[in-house]
């Protein structure tokens, strides 16, 4: 029986945090890819998560919003110190808030949404965990704040805790503190180690066999990152009631099928005629149960394998997908070890990734008594050549990026009207889809 990769790590982290002359705190499964990916590519991007938001021209005051930033970064252990690699192992190192705020310059002839675009292509690799960066037109009545972090640092239940703390913090604008309590410290600790012990347990034999057979005709199309991307968005009716939990299950059905065209009228031999299946990553998970709620990197990267569609029974695809949450606290490189164990030609990139966002779990940013509107920045680098997310709030944002640098623009538009067609109508076919007994 082999070592989990977990277990391996741990092992490594006590011989280095042992040794240490400040505390060491051991990261989840997803801090370490974040990290090791940045160490062994330096050339590429940091992975971060922006959120972007619209102000009146006048409202943001910047020092004011580096306070804030200071201020509730000094609460939270994953916010403070650097993620470091000490004897080749990925840790985080504490020490102070972690955080900063700035005003970007605007270039003559260039928008303000090109230079936060910059600013943040600029992302320095050791840091800072937290960037508030504002910026506005010349000519402008707005002036837009890009609210972004290190994703080693956060997750999606995260950013609910920022906008409602920094929208706190900066009402309050009180000195920070200079670093987390130690209570902050053990709590964040106990959450990782929580965490940690639920990927071992979770790596087994049994977790190994299933994702071999779930995966072991995926072939992958050759996945990589983009740099540059293009976007295109489409605004849904909500789902509404009962239909809410189809939406998932029907997104990944709809990027499925526009994953196989677009990879298709590219040319790619593994997916030419409907072939072998495409790999299709998501983040899910969550805090394990009774672990403290603190804010990190707490997800995992699960694997849908895309075959070409639309489905005929989006129900029998569903509990498939419920079944994969069974499994769902299978760490990602154990994934992939299962899959090439059981005979796939994967090489553990993805295809495409896919996104799902419940707004109504993310109170508003209001800062000067002003909510902030939320936009969204294209242009932006991604972690695969494909990249679907969706923002379910009051209506079902949709927004399709991909590599322009790999697919030619009406491809894409091709494969987004395919994507819109079947989610609309799986979304329009029947009522929720619970997992079935």
């Amino acid at each position: 029986m082999h070592a989990s990769i977990t277990a391996a790590y741990l092992a490594r982290y006590r011989t280095a945090a042992a040794e240490a002359p400040v505390e060491l705190l051991p990261l989840t499964g997803a801090q370490r890819r974040f990290l090791i990916t940045r160490r062994l590519t330096p050339q590429s991007r940091s992975d971060i998560v922006p959120m972007l938001f619209a102000f009146p021209r006048g409202t943001l005051d910047l020092g004011r919003l580096a306070r804030a930033a200071a201020a509730v970064a000094a609460h939270h252990p994953a916010l403070c110190g650097a993620f470091a690699t000490v004897r080749g192992t990925p840790v985080l190192r504490t020490g102070g808030p972690s955080a900063e705020a700035a005003r970007i310059a605007v270039a003559p002839g260039g928008t303000a949404r090109a230079a936060l675009r910059e600013a943040l292509l600029d992302w320095p690799a050791d840091g800072p965990a937290l960037r508030l960066l504002v910026a506005a037109d010349p000519d402008g009545d707005e002036e837009l704040l890009v609210l972004a972090l290190d994703h080693a640092a956060c997750d999606e239940q995260s950013l609910g805790v920022l906008t409602a703390e920094l929208s706190t913090a900066y009402e309050q604008d009180e000195a920070p503190a200079a670093g987390p309590t130690p209570q902050a410290l053990a709590d964040y600790r106990q959450a990782v180690e929580s965490q940690l012990a639920a990927e071992d347990a979770a790596g087994g034999p049994a977790a190994q066999a299933y994702w071999g057979r779930r995966l072991g005709g995926l072939t992958g199309a050759g996945g990589g990152a983009a740099t540059s991307t293009g976007m295109l968005t489409e605004r849904l009716p909500a789902a509404r009631g009962a239909a809410r939990g189809a939406v998932f299950p029907a997104l990944l059905d709809a990027v499925s099928s526009a994953m196989h065209r677009l990879y298709r009228a590219n040319e790619s031999p593994c997916s030419e005629g409907g072939g072998g299946a495409l790999a299709l990553g998501y983040p899910w998970g969550g805090r394990p149960p009774g672990a403290p709620a603190a804010l990190g990197c707490f997800l995992n990267t699960l694997v849908h394998p895309a075959t070409s569609g639309p489905v005929a029974d989006l129900g029998a695809l569903a509990d498939a997908w419920w079944d994969d949450l069974d499994q769902a606290g299978t760490p990602f490189d154990e994934v992939v070890r299962a899959a090439r164990t059981a005979g796939a030609p994967w090489s553990g990139g993805l295809d495409a990734l896919l996104t799902l966002e419940d707004l109504r779990r993310r109170p508003p940013l209001v800062l000067g008594g002003t909510a902030g509107r939320e936009v969204h920045l294209d242009g932006r680098p991604l972690a695969a050549p494909l990249a679907v997310s969706a923002s379910h709030g009051e209506d079902l944002l949709i927004r399709l990026a991909w590599d322009s640098d790999r697919f030619p623009e009406v491809e894409a538009r091709a494969a987004f009207d395919e994507l819109l067609a079947v989610l609309g109508h799986h979304l329009h076919a029947g009522p929720s889809l619970a997992p079935q007994a």
